[in-house]
């Protein structure tokens, strides 16, 4: 959230017009809108308001996380929410495609051809002191088309930022007409829901989802954190949260295969994971991504890594319980560390690459390692592509055999069924016996010329299709 909130500059001589227009509308008993207010319904009276006016909520959630784009902005935005360069950049950012903030979203263009053709259909929200609640991008369009005024409804006197979130969150909740969060600013809407003392159980019943998806998002959401703070460079750039938007399928199917075998490995579950982020932050696409499991790296990659992106040898060491004297435990395995010391150098590779001319000598010796690194990892990715074709081929097999088993088991059942009710077609049962015969025959010549020394099985299968 934004470190100075309060009352914006103009605040007490908008909350003058606003209370002098709800009185009109309140005579005129005009249109209301409804919102959830402190656990119950409330309808508020609609106004017309300058667009130029109004400000838009530096806590709005559908772009907290592309705020982080700029660094400089956003510390500005920060410190001076209401000043016009912060408002001019969540502005910028509210036209932004969430997923690539340097383009324009369609759905912002498409937002501003409804706009122009038949105006605005539903009224936005705003505090009494003016700040936009519900319909920030309306109210930028709004601005962008030159339309002066905007149509909203307007919460009551004593309104706090904590109202303000709330009744912002129960109307994207909604999800009628709105835009939905993109998948970032939905984990981190869940997360301040969470950090203000709400029940799991309870937000995702909110955002009806399971209480398992929830957990499974705070996870991701937990690792996106874990990998900004280690993509820190000594020149302070970093990650930022919409580096990962476009991530969602890859990271979640991460935390599931990391989830399953963890609780039988965890060493291993912890090189999987890392394996995969590095995978994810080179771009890979997820049925890439889900070739490395967790010899990715000790099987694919460590004897093709040239020697800039080689991690050091890396030491289990001692770790101290604090409260217990003489007590410790290990740490991070070697090989998990290695894994690891390698995802490191990446985060932070990718972060110096995005820094732009401010540090232009570090992010082109950056890209280029990133491009090294693509290379090699092209290497890897491809045989383990090739090693997973032949596993899948070994076990097709017997996998089918197994599959025509259960086949003919259920058919033995059906068998008997169809003959106590006499309703038993022994002509075309008699037909499919032939064709299964003369498969089986196919089969017996194919384990014929395979094996030198048939097992139980085979020798079954030659004996039963031998031709008298």
């Amino acid at each position: 959230m934004a470190g100075k909130f309060g009352v914006p500059p103009e605040g007490e001589r908008i909350r003058s017009l606003v209370e002098e227009r709800l009185k009109q509308a309140m005579t005129e008993n005009g249109a209301k809108i409804t919102v959830d207010w402190r656990g119950e319904q409330k309808h508020l009276h609609v106004i017309s308001m300058p667009v130029d006016m109004l400000y838009f909520n530096p806590d709005t959630h559908r772009i907290r996380a592309q705020r982080t784009l700029d660094p400089k902005r956003n510390r500005i935005l920060e410190e001076s929410p209401w000043s016009e360069a912060a408002q001019t950049y969540l502005h910028d950012l509210l036209r932004r495609r969430p997923s690539n903030p340097n383009q324009t979203d369609p759905e912002y263009t498409a937002l501003q051809d409804e706009l122009d053709d038949f105006g605005q259909k539903e009224p936005g929200i705003i505090s009494p002191d003016g700040i936009l609640v519900d319909g920030n991008t309306r109210c930028a369009a709004l601005r962008d088309l030159g339309i002066p005024d905007i149509r909203v409804g307007v919460l009551p006197a004593d309104t706090s930022r904590r109202d303000i979130n709330n009744v912002e969150l129960a109307l994207q909740l909604r999800r009628d007409q709105r835009r939905e969060y993109s998948y970032i600013n939905r984990l981190i809407a869940i997360e301040d829901e969470l950090k203000a003392g709400r029940r799991e159980e309870d937000v995702a019943r909110d955002w009806n989802i399971k209480r398992s998806t929830l957990l499974q998002d705070r996870w991701v959401y937990q690792l996106i954190n874990d990998a900004i703070e280690r993509s820190t460079t000594e020149s302070g750039t970093a990650l930022r949260f919409v580096d990962f938007e476009e991530q969602q399928e890859k990271l979640r199917e991460l935390q599931r295969d990391h989830a399953k075998l963890a609780k039988t490995d965890p060493d291993a579950a912890e090189q999987l994971k890392e394996s995969r982020l590095a995978l994810v932050l080179l771009n890979y696409p997820k049925t890439t991504v889900r070739l490395a499991e967790a010899n990715f790296h000790s099987r694919y990659l460590d004897e093709r890594l040239p020697d800039e992106l080689r991690p050091a040898a890396q030491e289990s060491t001692a770790v101290s319980i604090p409260g217990l004297t003489g007590v410790a435990i290990p740490d991070a395995t070697s090989a998990v560390k290695t894994v690891r010391a390698l995802t490191d150098t990446l985060l932070q590779a990718k972060a110096a690459a995005q820094s732009g001319s401010e540090h232009e000598p570090a992010a082109t010796k950056a890209d280029a390692l990133i491009k090294t690194a693509r290379k090699t990892f092209d290497v890897a990715v491809k045989l383990a592509g090739t090693n997973a074709e032949l596993r899948k081929r070994q076990i097709a097999v017997p996998e089918r055999l197994t599959d025509a088993a259960e086949h003919v088991r259920q058919c033995a059942s059906e068998f008997a069924e169809a003959k106590s009710k006499r309703a038993l077609d022994e002509d075309a049962f008699d037909d499919a016996l032939l064709t299964l015969k003369a498969s089986l025959a196919r089969l017996a010549k194919q384990a014929g010329r395979t094996f030198s020394s048939p097992g139980d099985g085979v020798a079954w299968l030659l004996e039963a299709t031998r031709e008298n």
